[in-house]
C-alpha cells in the first residue's frame, strides 16, 4: 500500500520538476528520544527515494520553548520547505499546542494544525492526519468494506483516535461508517469491541486488544504503538490474528503508510504553492 502511494508521489514530483519546483519536507526534532529520531530518519530516507528534498532542525531538550518557536518560524519563511512536521511527543517543558498554532497551515504536512483538524470536522479539503489517512487508504486498497459497518476506535488521542473516528464517519470511499469511540477507562470494553465489524486500536498500550475482545471474522487494525527500549510493541496481541478475518502486520504495522501519507501531503502542498 505504501509503495502504491509513493509511486503516485514520484509521478507528481516529476511533474513539479518540469515547473522548476522540488517539493521539500521539513522535520523538527526536539530532544534525543531514540524512537522519534528513528522515525525522522525513516522519513528522510523515504524522501530520498521519491525525489523530495528534506530539511531537519534538531533542538536540544533543554533549549526551551522559544527555540522551538524560532524553528517553526524558520520553516514558515523558507520557500524551499513546502510542508513540515513537529515530531511528537515533545519532552517535558515544551508546549506542542502553541507550536502547532504558530505553523503556517499551508505547510502542515501532518494534518494536525488546528485549521486542518477543523477542516476535517467540516469535511472540507485539507491535509489529513497521516496515520488515520493511511489506515483508511489501506482499507480501501485491500477491498475492505467500511460503509455502513460498525467501527470501534479504541483510543481518543488527537493524532490518531479522534481524527480516525471523524474520517470514517465522513461521506466518501472508505468511510460512511457507524463509529464508536472508546478508551482504556471504559468499563467492560469487550462489550463494545465484540460487536464491531472493524476495530482500530489506537490506545498506545501494548497487547491491549486480546483475542477474547474480538469476534471471529472482525477486521483489526493495530494503529497504536509503544516503545520498550528499542523494541516496538503494538496495541494488538499477536494471537488476535487467529480470530480476525484480516489484520495489520505485527511488525511494521501502519508505519509505512503513515510515512507515505506524510510525503504525499508535502507534495500536495508543493502543488498548491504553484497553482
Amino acid at each position: 500500500m505504501a509503495e502504491a502511494i509513493l509511486d503516485d508521489v514520484r509521478t507528481r514530483v516529476a511533474a513539479l520538476e518540469t515547473k522548476g519546483v522540488t517539493p521539500g519536507l521539513g522535520t523538527i526534532l526536539v530532544g534525543d528520544d531514540g524512537p522519534s529520531a528513528s522515525y525522522v530518519a525513516r522519513k528522510h530516507d523515504t524522501c530520498a527515494t521519491v525525489g523530495v528534498a528534506s530539511f531537519n532542525i534538531e533542538i536540544p531538550a533543554d533549549a526551551g520553548q522559544q527555540a522551538l518557536l524560532d524553528a517553526i518560524t524558520e520553516f514558515n519563511e523558507n520557500p524551499a520547505v513546502h510542508g513540515y512536521i513537529l515530531q511528537l511527543p515533545l519532552p517535558d517543558g515544551f508546549d506542542a499546542g502553541e507550536a502547532l498554532a504558530l505553523m503556517d497551515p499551508a505547510k502542515d504536512a501532518d494534518g494536525l494544525h488546528p485549521e486542518s483538524l477543523g477542516k476535517l470536522v467540516l469535511q472540507e479539503d485539507g491535509p489529513l492526519p497521516c496515520t488515520p489517512a493511511g489506515i483508511q487508504a489501506m482499507l480501501i486498497h485491500y477491498g475492505i468494506e467500511v460503509a455502513g459497518k460498525h467501527v470501534v476506535v479504541v483510543g481518543r488521542g488527537p493524532t490518531l483516535g479522534r481524527p480516525m473516528a471523524l474520517l470514517l464517519t465522513t461521506k466518501g470511499p472508505g468511510a460512511n461508517a457507524a463509529v464508536t469511540v472508546v478508551h482504556s477507562g471504559v468499563k467492560d470494553l469487550a462489550a463494545h469491541t465484540l460487536g464491531a465489524d472493524i476495530i482500530v486500536a489506537a490506545v498506545g498500550i501494548p497487547n491491549f486488544i486480546t483475542p477474547d475482545m474480538v469476534s471471529p471474522g472482525t477486521v483489526v487494525v493495530s494503529g497504536g504503538i509503544t516503545w520498550e527500549g528499542k523494541k516496538l510493541l503494538p496495541d494488538v496481541d499477536e494471537a488476535v490474528g487467529d480470530v480476525a478475518s484480516w489484520i495489520t502486520p505485527r511488525l511494521g504495522g501502519v508505519g509505512p503508510t503513515t510515512v507515505a501519507m506524510l510525503i504525499r501531503n508535502t507534495v500536495g502542498a508543493a502543488e498548491r504553492s504553484v497553482s
